[in-house]
This record gives structure tokens, C-alpha cells and sequence, in this order.
């Protein structure tokens, strides 16, 4: 089932924790990216905030899907974190977030990892204490996830993001997953790193276009 046509440009699609819904950002020629929102059971996908005239990309779902968290603008120091609330469509910023981009929800709804304007680490928004804490600083961090529990945040790290990493929440302790450094990765941007249900790492794999293959073919 196809749900997104050209010209959209759908990006980092995100299934809803209800999975009634998938959220994604998209360009069109000429245009800023906006984020959209398209039933599973399809239909054409519709701009959330048709308004924003900013640029709005990598949205991310609450836990409860009733909200949708995204940034404006993509690495950048005028970037920041934004909340939408899908009932009364009000848009918030989250307090300090000016500068951080690449927003993830924890799964008990506490937390809000966000990444610097230069990927050179990751911060942590606590919502009980309304305060920002700097778990890594100066490692290259790319495509951070939860895991299912919460006690972790899975990414790629590590010079030109040749480890699979995680750090556990709160204490920020950091160690190392798999190591990628003879796996070829790609992406939309290079790279991508997702979880699977069990937070076993999801990675995508350049095989290349240069591969010969054999086939017997037995006629019926």
C-alpha cells in the first residue's frame, strides 16, 4: 500500500505508538520541508501545521500519540524543539532547546533526547525537573533511539560514526554495541540506524552495484 506520491519527498517516517498513524517530514520543489501525517489505512497525507512557515523536519511521536515533537531546522544554531499538541493543534517550545535538533521521546513520556547543532553529543530534557543535562559530549553522535524499557538510547557514534553505541539514562555511561568498521552503511543521509522490537540494531547496508549473480532457471 503506497501512501506518500511524488512530489513529496517522504523522510524518516514514523509509526504512531497506537498504529493508527505514520508521521514524516517532506520537501516539495522549491518549498520549505513540512511535517505530514497519513492514515496506515492510507489516503493522501496532510500538513500538520500548514501555517509554520518555518522549516520543520524528524518528527517523533509521544508516547501517548497525542503529541508530536519536531525541530526547526536541521543542525543548525537557530534550530529548536517544538511540541504539537494533536488535539488543540498549539504548538510549544521546549525550554532551552535553542540550538539542538533530531528530537526522540522516552517510552515513559520523561524524558527528550535531542542532539547539538554539530552532532558532537547528546543532551537530555527531564520534564520532571524542567532541566537539560549533557550525557556525551565530543563524540560524534548520529540517529539516536530508545529502547523499549527506556534505560537506554541506542546510536551511531564514534569518529565517522563507525559504532553501533548506547548510553544509559540518567547516568550517562557510554559503551559500545557492535563495531561497523568493514560494514558499508547508506541512507538517506549516508547512514541510518533504527531498532528492532527486541532494540536489536537496524542498520542499512550498501552491497553495491557491481555484484555478479548466478541463477539456474528450471523451465515447469
Amino acid at each position: 500500500l503506497q501512501l506518500s506520491f511524488p512530489p513529496l519527498h517522504a523522510v524518516l517516517p514514523r509509526w504512531s505508538p497506537d498504529g493508527k498513524q505514520i508521521v514524516f517530514y517532506a520537501r516539495q520543489p522549491g518549498k520549505q520541508s513540512h511535517v505530514y501525517l497519513v492514515s496506515t489505512d492510507g489516503g493522501t497525507p496532510h500538513e500538520l501545521m500548514p501555517d509554520d512557515s518555518r522549516a520543520q523536519v524528524d518528527p517523533n511521536w509521544s508516547p501517548d500519540s497525542g503529541s508530536v515533537v519536531f525541530s526547526t531546522g536541521a543542525a543548525t544554531p537557530e534550530s529548536a524543539i517544538h511540541i504539537l499538541d494533536m488535539k488543540s493543534q498549539k504548538i510549544s517550545t521546549l525550554p532551552d532547546s535553542k540550538g539542538l535538533f533530531s528530537p526522540r521521546w522516552s517510552p515513559d513520556g520523561r524524558y527528550m533526547a535531542a542532539l547539538p547543532a554539530n552532532s558532537l553529543g547528546l543532551n537530555l530534557y527531564d520534564f520532571k525537573t524542567q532541566k537539560w543535562t549533557v550525557l556525551i559530549k565530543d563524540l560524534n553522535v548520529a540517529f539516536p533511539s530508545f529502547s523499549r524499557d527506556g534505560k537506554y538510547i541506542y546510536f551511531l557514534g564514534e569518529g565517522r560514526l563507525q559504532s553501533v553505541m548506547r548510553v544509559r539514562i540518567p547516568e550517562g555511561k557510554a559503551e559500545q554495541v557492535a563495531s561497523l568498521k568493514d560494514f558499508q552503511m547508506t541512507g538517506y543521509y549516508g547512514v541510518w540506524l533504527g531498532l528492532a522490537a527486541d532494540d536489536s540494531p537496524l542498520l542499512l547496508k550498501d552491497t553495491g552495484t557491481q555484484d555478479i549473480v548466478s541463477m539456474d532457471f528450471h523451465a515447469p
